[in-house]
């Protein structure tokens, strides 16, 4: 790469959300870790860490600011740039009103560029802001607040390793967080813990679990609740913790024992011993753990049906405040929890406090010198649904809404509807083709601030390069921008500024310094009076502030069957690692587009391996290449979520397959 970063230049790897400290390794021409660093402690990372200085091609890169005329994107000066943004954001506010805007942010940037963000959207009076981090986990994050009080990580990597049973759903971490699975869960393993893995797809997790569970798609909490079954049936529940530290349980009890175990089993489609085998295993372990990715997400991201039959299996067993236990949470895209703790959603300000908390508005407002609006924002979903309708103007941060969970077709539309859209990035997306204003964004080597890890660790990373060319940091144009926008204070000498500022918004960073996090990290809940951050949540009371939390109706509804005729349901891959797709181009890897079906539906459609076939939904189609695998069940087809996104809607995806022609 040009202009090579200094080697003695400490940063995190923006590949995923495990938070591994880097620097450049001039030997390799690549990243290498730092001995005793907060995560990654023996200095090691993964394939893809090693490669995160080149996940952008330079010659992609943009370097100018651009603005729309005569249909086509010019390259201009900053200041013809800014004087265009400022009159189309007066013009759409003055015409119409705050809640004309919506701003779409990213994960991948730091929380105080996430902070600064948020901060313009309510300064400039409305909380159409959000990020995909939350639409990623919305339901189970939702059902974690809604029980516990919190959607943060319940435990610490680090203490993951005393665990005596994983359960790990709706995720493959080998694979996706390589060095947390490795360094935490690997290690755990073979010193005696039980790993039951739930997934319709057999994976790198899969390989080292002792029990292997792979229910139809969309009966994740139904086999939930047949372990939940068997655990009441044998007695392997905590009746001390379920006493102390419960609600609802004898309706609950009632509810489970109505269950028909076998028929249950038979609509899931999984082997009724191997369930009743992991209950055993999590039942009568000391310390259990639950590991869950997007995968038990449900249909729509609104549902919580999984998540809610893990959080009763937690609760069922003690095993909810304390260490090597919990409901632990693996995001995938660098900084998700950090962007929702700078106040990045539309329903919640700085530290997870509800919009509608008049006391944290007061609060905000006395920082700020302005009060935010009291009424929550629509999601990003809906947001991109009223494009060209309610919402009128857009800024788009390192997001690329024209690829979303949404027919591709109307989303195009809607851009080209809105009066004025902004987008900043890094390169040329879907998304910048439909704009009006480009802002050459900054990639992670280049910025300085802080991130905060899947177990709420916050770390500070240092710029390892300069922006190229007339390209700006993001924190630079962020800060710029609301002093052109707005009458509040954005003057901002760097991003510790911001740092300061957002400890003293967020009540869960009250305690944390940038200087003390030069040395290491710091985790939330930090209060002001700490002298260190909090490893285990909800040990006494949660963080609700209630001693007990309740137990919830167990959910055994319709549950989806295998498609019908000659569809097949499509599973995806997690997120973890795809910065290039989900903020600044990049290609797709030729692995990530093969498609993976099983023998079965491979001799009856005729497939080879190798062969390359058109796989469409009702969103969309793409081009692939076929691989025959017992690693799916039959009814199912795998397709990593970069590759497969054309063809994703809100809803469980079907797919048919035709030879290419």
């Amino acid at each position: 790469m040009d202009g090579l970063p200094h080697e003695d230049t400490k940063s995190v790897c923006p590949l995923c959300a495990v938070g591994c400290s880097v620097r450049y390794d001039g030997d390799v021409d690549g990243a290498r870790g730092w001995p005793d660093a907060p995560v990654n402690t023996n200095g090691e990372l993964c394939p893809k860490g090693i490669g995160a200085f080149d996940v952008f091609d330079e010659e992609e890169r943009l370097t100018r600011p651009l603005v729309r005329r005569a249909g086509d994107l010019e390259a201009v000066s900053w200041d013809i740039a800014y004087d265009r943004i400022e009159r189309e954001f007066g013009r759409l506010i003055a015409e119409y009103d705050p809640d004309a805007l919506a701003f779409l942010g990213a994960p991948h940037c730091t929380n105080e560029e996430n902070y600064l963000f948020q901060k313009l959207a309510r300064v400039l009076g409305t909380n159409n802001v959000d990020n995909r981090a939350r639409l990623c986990h919305n339901s189970t994050v939702s059902a974690m607040e809604d029980r516990l009080g919190s959607g943060g990580m319940t435990n610490s990597l680090a203490d993951l390793a005393e665990a005596e049973a994983f359960l790990i759903i709706g995720s493959n971490p080998a694979d996706q967080q390589p060095v947390a699975f490795d360094s935490y869960i690997r290690s755990a393993v073979n010193d005696g813990a039980h790993l039951i893995h739930i997934d319709p797809r057999a994976n790198a997790t899969t390989r080292l679990a002792d029990t292997h569970i792979a229910p139809r798609p969309g009966t994740d909490a139904l086999v939930v609740a047949l372990v939940v079954k068997t655990i009441l049936d044998e007695g392997l529940f905590d009746e001390g913790f379920v006493e102390e530290r419960t609600t609802g349980f004898e309706a609950f009890v009632a509810a489970v024992e109505e269950l028909d175990f076998e028929a249950l089993a038979e609509r899931a489609a999984v082997d009724s011993h191997a369930v009743r085998e992991a209950a055993r295993t999590f039942g009568e372990a000391e310390r259990a753990a639950v590991v869950a990715g997007t995968g038990i997400e449900e249909d729509g991201h609104s549902d919580t049906d999984t998540a809610d039959a893990l959080l009763n299996l937690l609760l069922l067993t003690g095993n909810i405040g304390k260490r090597g236990a919990g409901m632990n949470l693996f995001r995938g895209l660098t900084n998700e929890q950090g962007a929702c703790d700078a106040g990045a959603l539309p329903h919640r300000l700085p530290g997870h406090r509800s919009i509608e908390d008049a006391a944290a508005r007061a609060q905000i407002g006395k920082e700020w010198g302005v009060e935010p609006p009291a009424e929550p924002g629509p999601t990003e979903l809906e947001l991109v649904r009223a494009f060209g309708n309610g919402v009128r103007g857009a800024f788009v941060l390192g997001e690329n809404p024209a690829v979303t969970k949404l027919d591709s077709e109307t989303v195009a539309s809607g851009l080209d509807a809105l009066d004025f859209l902004l987008v900043q990035d890094v390169t040329h997306t879907e998304t910048t083709a439909h704009a009006d204003v480009v802002l050459p964004a900054s990639i992670w080597s280049e910025k300085s601030g802080t991130v905060t890890n899947l177990d709420r660790q916050v770390q500070r990373m240092h710029a390892m390069e300069a922006p190229p060319d007339a390209a700006r940091r993001d924190f630079d144009i962020l800060a710029t921008l609301g002093d052109r926008l707005t009458d509040c204070e954005f003057d901002y000498d760097d991003p510790a500024a911001v740092f300061a500022e957002l400890t003293a918004a967020n009540p869960q960073y009250a305690g944390m310094s940038e200087e003390d996090l030069d040395s290491g990290s710091q985790r939330w809940p930090f209060p002001e009076s700490a002298t260190a951050g909090t490893d285990v949540l909800h040990r006494d009371t949660f963080v609700s502030g209630e001693r007990r939390a309740p137990f919830t109706p167990v959910i055994t509804g319709d549950c989806p069957v295998d498609a019908d005729d000659d569809g097949l349901v499509l599973i995806t891959g997690s997120r973890s690692g795809d910065i290039a797709n989900t903020t600044m181009g990049g290609s797709v890897g030729t692995a990530e587009k093969t498609l993976a079906i099983h023998p079965t539906d491979a001799d009856e459609r005729g497939l080879i391996d190798d062969e390359r076939v058109a796989v469409e939904s009702a969103c969309g189609s793409v081009e692939t290449t076929v691989e025959i695998s017992e690693s799916v069940r039959p009814g199912t087809v795998f397709l990593h979520a970069r590759a497969a996104e054309p063809l994703i809607g809100n809803d469980r995806t079907t797919v048919t397959i035709t030879k290419h022609t």
